[in-house]
């Protein structure tokens, strides 16, 4: 049996719907992806006002976004293992862990770059 793949325009049109339907589900369902896209917000209208190269404002904005990025994932995990059973498992905690390990170091990402860039501003 044969399984015909939607191409071009149309395989664009059903992977943005299929990407927006996964934005709305962990934007509904993910209190943190809730709270990292307000900081995005907060994050991108503060690095437009200040003074500082574009460079430096694709840095800031995009390391903000990395977190968003690694959340996604790291929720992805979740659901999956979560789909998988309720029963503690020692490989279902880890994975959890290292999902949120993954977030944890685009925080820490994010922190030092807008560090780095503000430092010389404030200093």
């Amino acid at each position: 049996m044969f399984v015909t793949k939607v191409t071009g325009y149309k395989r664009l049109f059903y992977a943005t719907r299929y990407s927006l339907r996964g934005l709305k589900a962990a934007f509904f369902s993910e209190p943190a992806v809730r709270q990292e896209l307000a900081l995005l917000l907060f994050g991108v209208a503060l690095s437009c006002w200040l003074e500082v190269t574009v460079p430096e404002r694709v840095l800031m904005i995009g390391s903000l976004m990395l977190i968003i990025i690694v959340e996604l994932l790291n929720s992805a995990i979740e659901a999956v293992v979560d789909r998988i059973g309720p029963e503690v498992h020692e490989l279902s905690g880890k994975a959890k862990d290292i999902g949120s390990a993954a977030v944890f170091m685009a925080i820490m990402l994010a922190i030092f770059c807008w560090a780095a860039i503000l430092y010389p501003l404030l200093f």
